[in-house]
């Protein structure tokens, strides 16, 4: 019997029923159940408060279907400052700290003695109160005792303003941005580095590749899809950006409310002004302004596959 007359033979024995699919969908149901109510439904929930004119929460009641929220939203002057900042804070924190974290991920995947303790010393800030770090980075950076400015003062410098100062305060958010998101990038990368194959580079080491050769010609463009991956967490998370902000600046968006995200400015709109559609509207304009800079960063990174 020719293989096509075994394949139809098969097949015709195989009767396809909704039985056929109803043991799947049990085992898919909670989580289909749970995303439904806990993401789907609140993303377009989210949308139709957007559109909803001058909506009252307790009430319910609104004027009319519109656009003005979107309208007031991208025409508002602190959503501006607040959309630049966050992309500033992106810019800054998603490159530094992916690069800083191949290099600690490189050092960490070498066999060493203390391999296990400098793991687990790199995952603690995971797993720790983003609170909580806040206030240990309000102290480093504290003007007249703070551990930054003492060691700056060892080194002949003067003492830096760091978080009353708008321009400092800044480079303060942008370091403790990148120090918050290393351990769970670097956890990533690790992972990758432990995935590649090993007679990548024991051939480049019997044909005389020198480390940094091996590291940039081999290792890189082996890593390139984990190295993806993590740039896009990584951006998603930064213009998501909230913890670090009202940790380190008493709750307040940076001296004299200069340093306005995104996400601040949706909580204000949303917990102190009361304002839900325009709140909504802007979780909903973040939510496209992300997508569409995570498409684009999908499409760039085909390019990067070479083997």
């Amino acid at each position: 019997m020719s293989l096509q007359k075994r394949k139809k033979s098969i097949d015709a024995d195989v009767k396809i029923t909704y039985k056929t699919y109803l043991k799947p969908l049990l085992y898919l149901l909670p989580f289909i159940i749970s995303i439904s109510i806990f993401t789907i439904y609140p993303f377009f929930n989210a949308f139709v408060i957007s559109l909803k004119e001058n909506y009252k929460a307790l009430s319910g009641s609104f004027t009319g279907f519109g656009f003005g929220n979107y309208e007031y939203v991208l025409t508002n002057e602190t959503f501006i400052l607040a959309l630049k900042n966050t992309i500033t804070y992106v810019l800054w924190v998603v490159p530094i700290s992916t690069a800083l974290s191949l290099l600690v991920a490189v050092l960490l995947n070498r066999r060493t003695k203390l391999q296990a303790f400098f793991q687990t010393a790199y995952f603690l800030p995971l797993v720790t109160s983003a609170i909580a770090i806040g206030l240990v980075w309000r102290w480093l950076f504290n003007f007249d005792y703070g551990l930054i400015n003492f060691v700056l003062s060892r080194l002949g410098a003067d003492a830096i303003n760091w978080l009353n100062n708008p321009s400092y305060a800044k480079i303060a958010l942008i370091v403790y941005g990148i120090w918050s998101m290393m351990p769970f990038t670097i956890i990533l990368l690790l992972a990758g580095l432990q995935n590649i194959n090993k007679q990548y580079l024991i051939a480049a080491q019997v044909d005389g590749s020198r480390p940094t050769q091996t590291f940039a010609y081999i290792t890189v463009p082996l890593l390139a899809p984990t190295i993806g991956l993590t740039m896009i967490v990584n951006m998603i998370t930064a213009f998501k950006v909230f913890n670090e902000l009202f940790a380190l600046f008493n709750g307040k968006p940076g001296p004299a409310y200069s340093l306005y995200t995104v996400i601040y400015f949706m909580y204000e709109q949303f917990y102190v002004k009361y304002r839900l559609g325009t709140a909504a509207a802007s979780a909903i304009a973040l939510f496209f302004i992300v997508m569409i800079l995570t498409l684009i960063q999908l499409y760039m990174q085909r390019k990067w596959k070479n083997y």
